[in-house]
This record gives structure tokens, C-alpha cells and sequence, in this order.
């Protein structure tokens, strides 16, 4: 008899795909999947862009976060500037430069790249990259970018890094780029890890 582990991983082959809805951020698919066993599934797929978000640290240790109203959930979420991968062809570090001057008006002398994360795995494609954002500086917000819609009611505030972990724990800081960034962070001023390249993914 075979232990745990011994096979050979099984191959999850694509059967068959069919688009339910096309939307202007997210895609809807229904996909039938090979099981193990010679069995089949469906199983429904979000295709998302991907995001960046960003632990924007300034030289107090205070880090940059936003208040914006998320209509799926009814409330105002404590976010890190973030935003969607919609631009054709721009890098996803230039989209996290681009989302901190414009939600923020900052930009920043270092950069790395903190973490990256799938968001919801079990039936979305998102893929977060999370970049650590030092030596802040203002700046204009960017030519031909319009303020509208929730970012209108928007506001920024810096806080203490320090404090903003413990709001993760406190439930106050509940966004998931928010919470792994903010931690990620934190354990990095503690025990500085091995960073990636910033233009890894």
C-alpha cells in the first residue's frame, strides 16, 4: 500500500472554459478541471488584473495610510495606497510609483519589494504586489489624473508603524494588502529579511 505522498503529483488539466461575464475590472469564467481519480469539476474563476499596494515608510517610522468607502463591504476601510495592474504594458513597480504620488502626492528615493500574495486563491487570480516605499518626498499629483467617485471622500493620514500593527490586531486595519504589508513591514525594521529584486514577481 502507497503512503501519503508517495504518487506522482496529479495533472489538474483544463477540460473546458466558458465566459459567464466581462466586466471593466473583473472577468468571470467557468472552467471544468480533470480530478484526481478520473473524476471532473467546475469550478468558477475571477480574472483580476492584479494590484500594488504601498508601505509608504517616512523617515519618523510613521506610515502612510488611506480611509476609502468599499461599497462590497458597506464601510471605510484604513488602506495602504494601492492600486489596480489596468495600465497595458506599465511595469507594476511604475503603477506603485504612480498610485503613491497620485493617492498620496509622494514619492519615494528607495524602493523594494516587500511581498507579493494571491488575495483569494479558491476562485480569484489576483496577484498583490506589495512594495516598501522609503525616503518619502511630496509631489504634484500626476498630469490628466482626475480625483472622482469614492476617492473624493478619500483622506490620508501617517501613523506610527508600531501602532498601526497593533490596529491590525485591534480588527481596526482589516484590508488584507493592508494587514500582510503592515506586518511584513514590521518584521522587516525588526529582523531585516533578504528582500527580492523589485522587479520580481
Amino acid at each position: 500500500m502507497a503512503a501519503p505522498g508517495d504518487h506522482e503529483p496529479h495533472e489538474y488539466a483544463l477540460l473546458g472554459s466558458e465566459e459567464v461575464y466581462s466586466g471593466r475590472v473583473i472577468s468571470l469564467r467557468r472552467d471544468t478541471v480533470a480530478m484526481p481519480g478520473g473524476g471532473e469539476s467546475v469550478r468558477e474563476v475571477v480574472r483580476h488584473p492584479g494590484a500594488v499596494a504601498i508601505v509608504a515608510l517616512d523617515d519618523d517610522d510613521r506610515v502612510v495610510l488611506v480611509r476609502q468607502y468599499r461599497h462590497p463591504v458597506a464601510d471605510r476601510l484604513w488602506e495602504l495606497p494601492a492600486g489596480l495592474r489596468d495600465a497595458d504594458g506599465e511595469p507594476p513597480l511604475e503603477t506603485a510609483k504612480r498610485e503613491l504620488a497620485e493617492e498620496a502626492l509622494l514619492a519615494a528615493e528607495r524602493w523594494s519589494l516587500l511581498v507579493t500574495s494571491y488575495s483569494t486563491p479558491g476562485f480569484c487570480d489576483e496577484q498583490v504586489l506589495v512594495y516598501l516605499a522609503e525616503g518619502l518626498s511630496d509631489v504634484r499629483r500626476p498630469d490628466g489624473f482626475t480625483v472622482e467617485h469614492e476617492e473624493l471622500d478619500m483622506t490620508v493620514e501617517r501613523i506610527p508603524l508600531d501602532e498601526a500593527v497593533q490596529q491590525v490586531f485591534d480588527g481596526t486595519i482589516r484590508n488584507a494588502s493592508a494587514v500582510i504589508g503592515l506586518l511584513a513591514a514590521a518584521r522587516a525594521r525588526a529582523v531585516p529579511p533578504r528582500l527580492r529584486p523589485v522587479d520580481e514577481s
